[in-house]
């Protein structure tokens, strides 16, 4: 049984389902990443950006005559952004090969379709089954990322204090908890602006103008995730010269995600972008003591910054790869007497 579902609306009980389902997928698929807690998660799947929607479905067991809907089963959602359509399936590993991925994606690519979107996107981690599910659907892969875990265990705290104080003269580092003071939007904007050519996936854009930063960072705040970020500012024009963005979230306090790390062109050859990841760290080792790890995704061509992120400790885990389809073709695929 696949209806329409809103996490704002929905049962404590459902939510819990849904969340039961989701670390079954991760416990088959990503048996090393740590289980999601309950904590916010009801605003993790229900806040969007200004101008952004989610849509979502559940799929339940069938119940009994007068017995109360069983546990869910599957769930897919999508993000209506800009002009395509992000999904994310989740099934359980009980429930696989029963045909009710293929009917969670029919449900929604028919209601993209129905909302004037063309094209339909999706995130595909690599070693796990939906590489051949999408793959059999018609995606085609677009992008390529790999993901990388540090393990703050084995960090050399020493040399990664070194390492922090390696930025050239002329920079200072400034660490902003919580959030940018509206005073540094604009700057912080321009850095991201600048460097917006640079080979990125359309699944997860970046913000490029203050009101969108803002809105960003309140959304995150939302859904229960904790931005933090470091600036390398250039003393003598007050310019942000380079940044890097991690955020912990409720849901699994104990990994952060590092976002974007940026260096702008003018600044760089002067260990800005280490020194800011440095830095970072060792200000998450007091303000967040409870995490254990951070994840980060990288384009395999950023060579750059693959390097820093060795000389930090970061270990490659797995490719993330970005699928896309055209949603006309998929509808035909999945409903072709429509």
């Amino acid at each position: 049984m696949v209806r329409e579902w809103d996490p704002r609306t929905a049962s404590s009980d459902e939510i819990a389902s849904l969340l039961d389902t989701l670390n079954a997928v991760l416990a088959a698929d990503l048996p090393q990443d740590p289980p999601w807690r309950e904590s916010s998660m009801r605003e993790y799947l229900s806040e969007v950006m200004p101008g952004e929607r989610r849509i979502a479905w559940i799929a339940q067991a069938d119940p009994a005559p007068d017995a109360a809907p069983g546990p869910i089963l599957g769930h897919v959602n999508v993000l209506l952004l800009g002009g395509i359509g992000v999904l994310e399936v989740l099934v359980h590993p009980a429930a696989r090969r029963t045909g009710l991925g293929r009917e969670l994606v029919r449900v929604a690519t028919r209601r993209v379709w129905d909302e004037g979107f063309q094209s339909i996107g999706v995130e595909v981690v690599g070693g796990t089954p939906a590489l051949a599910f999408y793959e059999s659907l018609g995606f085609t892969r677009e992008y390529v990322e790999t993901r990388s875990v540090l393990d703050l265990g084995a960090v050399d705290w020493p040399a990664l204090t070194e390492m922090a104080g390696g930025v050239g003269a002329g920079y200072r580092l400034e660490f902003c908890p919580g959030g940018l003071p509206d005073d540094l939007l604009a700057a912080y904007a321009r850095a991201k602006a600048e460097v917006r050519d640079v080979d990125d996936g359309e699944l997860r854009p970046s913000s490029y103008d203050p009101q969108r930063l803002r809105d960003s960072l309140d959304t995150l705040h939302r859904r229960g995730m904790k931005p933090y970020i470091v600036l390398a500012l250039h003393e003598q024009t007050g310019e942000v010269a380079g940044l890097t963005e991690v955020v912990v979230p409720a849901q699994h306090p104990t990994r952060a995600d590092q976002y974007d790390t940026i260096v702008v062109r003018d600044h760089r050859g002067y260990g800005i972008d280490r020194a800011i990841k440095a830095r970072m760290l060792l200000e998450l080792r007091s303000a967040e003591p409870q995490l254990t790890e951070v994840q980060t995704w990288n384009a395999q061509a950023n060579e750059a910054m693959l390097k820093v992120n060795a000389e930090l400790g970061y270990r490659p885990d797995r490719d993330w790869c970005e699928y896309g389809v055209d949603v006309a073709e998929l509808v035909h695929r999945l409903d072709p007497h429509r």
